[in-house]
């Protein structure tokens, strides 16, 4: 099966961390495709689009280089690759968490990044390691590592590191601690500068907008009395208005309003407390504002 040159492209993460939570946010949005093994690419389904499986190196350059019109990737990639000024950073995409650290020894290893002047630094990101110090003005021996990095230290190749940093348990069972924080990082949306079909792009975009916002919020519809309906739209104000419903007993209305997610249970509490009744929480699956 051959690529046809006038399909907009849509890179995502072949393996790791991102792979999964990428694909299923692309489904959610409604872009569908049957992934065979060993495909390098794949069509979506009613659109002119294809989904390419690449490394997640690859991202950055391939979509600065219009080889791909998007791409799914964790911002520390943009970074490393020297991209940012090269693509257009469409959406974040709220997965993907971590950090970029120094870390150093937890017991009697430096306290600052101050103190590694002349020492020896793993990095798996070896560019972006390389600017931070040279912002910082300290000058150190960096080693760029591809495999384990926390191990380089407590095998006495390094003094310390510089890595992604999620939870921190591996540092920790790694007698390792963060002394500084280089950049954060999350998955986000980018774009060639000049897509094969910008509608396109933007109707793609719109699409994983839609399902990022409906994460963000549920709906609650309530019955509360007339009387006490400006109180309860203090409480519920919605994305722009509530929607407001006549019930058969004229002293009551009906509410139907979005919330966000994380205040749901609060705002029930309140509503309740208020005089509301059948409240009802439903999840969003996608979602237009």
């Amino acid at each position: 099966m051959n690529l046809d040159s006038s399909l907009t492209r849509i890179a995502v993460p072949s393996k790791g961390r991102l792979q999964e939570p990428s694909e299923a946010l692309l489904k959610a949005a409604g872009i569908k495709y049957r992934k065979r093994d060993r495909s390098l690419f794949s069509n979506v389904d009613g659109l002119k689009a294809a989904i390419l499986f690449v490394r997640p190196d690859d991202i950055p350059l391939l979509v600065a280089e219009g080889a791909a019109d998007l791409g799914l990737v964790g911002l520390d990639l943009v970074s490393e690759h020297n991209c940012e000024a090269r693509v257009n950073r469409r959406l974040e995409l709220g997965y993907g968490f971590c950090r970029l650290a120094v870390a150093t020894r937890s017991a009697g290893g430096a306290k600052t990044v101050e103190a590694l002047k002349g020492q020896k630094i793993a990095a798996s990101m070896i560019h972006s390691a390389r600017e931070f110090f040279r912002r910082k003005a300290i000058e150190v021996n960096l080693l760029e590592v591809t495999g384990s990095v926390e191990i380089m230290v407590a095998l006495g190749l390094a003094d310390a590191i510089v890595d992604l940093v999620e939870s921190g348990d591996t540092l920790r069972d790694n007698g390792l601690e963060v002394i500084e924080t280089v950049a954060q990082s999350q998955a986000v949306l980018i774009q060639t500068p000049k897509p094969r079909d910008a509608k396109l792009c933007d109707l793609i975009v719109r699409r994983l907008q839609g399902v990022l916002t409906a994460q963000q919020y549920s709906l609650l519809e309530y019955n509360i009395p007339r009387a006490k309906l400006a109180e309860a739209e203090v409480l519920t104000p919605g994305y722009n208005s509530p929607t407001i419903s006549p019930c058969e007993d004229p002293a009551w209305v009906a509410v139907k309003v979005m919330v966000p997610r994380k205040q749901s249970i609060e705002i029930m509490d309140k509503l309740e407390a208020l005089g509301a009744s059948a409240i009802l929480e439903t999840q969003i699956s996608n979602c237009r504002l």
